[in-house]
């Protein structure tokens, strides 16, 4: 995996974020186990909570053309600090990745950044696990 490669996506995806309301402007890349890249950003909407996070655009794109198996996504923003992702888009993560090899790549910028694993950022996931009997 070209880590500075996903990020350069994650920053192009960036470009058709759509945040009239909020003004901070999220892109992600999501590299599948194929080598394909599903670029998502964040879709603001005037009641807030139909609104939709760059990771989770990512994987619902992804996921809606067939896509299953996940191994890293980059996410770049507005600010010059890392930005991780929220809870929802972690538990959305552990939905369709092993959260002890799957990688989130935090970008500062194209040349500075932390790779982390799910698991770091959700020690004790939620999953489908949870429900069998």
């Amino acid at each position: 995996m070209d880590a500075v490669r996903l990020i350069e996506e994650a920053y192009e995806a960036k470009k058709y974020s759509y945040a009239p309301y909020s003004g901070f402007h999220v892109g992600a890349a999501l590299l599948t186990e194929d080598g394909r890249i599903f670029r998502g950003c964040n879709i603001e909407n005037a009641a807030y909570s139909p609104t939709n996070c760059a990771e989770r655009t990512a994987f619902f794109k992804a996921v809606s053309e067939g896509a299953l198996g996940f191994t890293a996504i980059a996410i770049a923003g507005d600010r010059e600090e890392y930005l991780a992702p929220c809870g929802v888009c972690r538990q959305v993560m552990a939905e369709f990745c092993d959260v002890h090899s799957f990688r989130v790549i935090l970008a500062k910028s194209k040349q500075e950044y932390q790779i982390v694993t799910l698991k770091e950022l959700l020690p004790r996931a939620f999953s489908g696990k949870d429900l069998r009997g």
